[in-house]
């Protein structure tokens, strides 16, 4: 007599957490589709990683996950933060977040979690238009997180003092709209890429795009958070020998 085979084990479930400068974002995989799936609570330059934290378990309290990605808006090394984010508080450097949250984590810049969430392979720069300015280069499907929102612009100003939430403040939309423009000419030129995503909140104040730019959505964030678990091509960039389900 054939013994049955046993059924499939339950699909893990990955808690996405996108930190942004405004906001901080959360979405569980596999929840039926909804308009507005998602969950957000303020985020501001005070706050700390253990606020996140708190926070988060607050607003997933009645969600069930077995792994964390987390977006982090600053340099990742090796799954880990290694620069004090610019819109936040500080202590983000050093802290345990797999401790705090008692589930594995890997971690990940924030554009660079938007932009896994957004390529549709060859060759793509990802710039986010939000708080500041993210950026991003997957090349055949290898990604590399970038800090070009730093780089020297105009005028002794940043690329992110211009297409930043402070630029768009400081130079109003008509003239927002063109240094926007302008940089992702000058930038698609430079990295020779066959496409652009320009994903961020601030994206839908462009009246139209870039040639060979398509505009991509802050919810690409939470795919990318859950490729980092199920899509081993993604899990170099967070410390894959140290993270991994049980």
């Amino acid at each position: 007599m054939k013994r049955r085979k046993k059924s499939s084990a339950r699909a893990r479930r990955v808690l996405a957490i996108d930190i942004g400068g405004t906001h901080v974002k959360i979405l569980l995989s596999g929840l039926p589709a909804d308009p507005n799936p998602e969950r957000k609570v303020d985020s501001d330059p005070n706050m700390t990683p253990g606020q996140m934290v708190k926070a988060v378990r607050t607003l997933a309290r009645d969600w069930h996950y077995d792994a964390i990605a987390i977006g982090y808006p600053g340099v990742i090394w090796h799954g880990r933060p290694i620069i004090e984010p610019h819109h936040l508080g500080a202590g983000w450097v050093g802290f345990d977040y797999a401790r705090a949250f008692g589930k594995p984590v890997r971690m990940i810049n924030d554009a660079a979690m938007q932009a896994i969430g957004s390529y549709e392979g060859g060759r793509m720069l990802f710039l986010g238009l939000g708080t500041g300015l993210g950026s991003a280069l997957i090349l055949g499907g290898i990604i590399e997180p970038m800090e070009l929102g730093h780089l020297p612009y105009r005028k002794g100003r940043t690329y992110e003092d211009y297409l930043g939430i402070a630029g768009l403040a400081r130079l109003g939309k008509k003239r927002w709209r063109k240094a926007v423009f302008d940089v992702v000419d000058r930038l698609t030129a430079a990295f020779e890429v066959d496409y652009v995503v320009l994903g961020g909140g601030n994206v839908a104040k462009l009246k139209k795009l870039p040639p060979r730019v398509r505009a991509g959505h802050n919810a690409n964030a939470f795919i990318g958070g859950f490729r980092l678990w199920t899509e081993k091509s993604w899990t170099a960039n967070c410390d894959p020998k140290k993270e991994t389900l049980p």
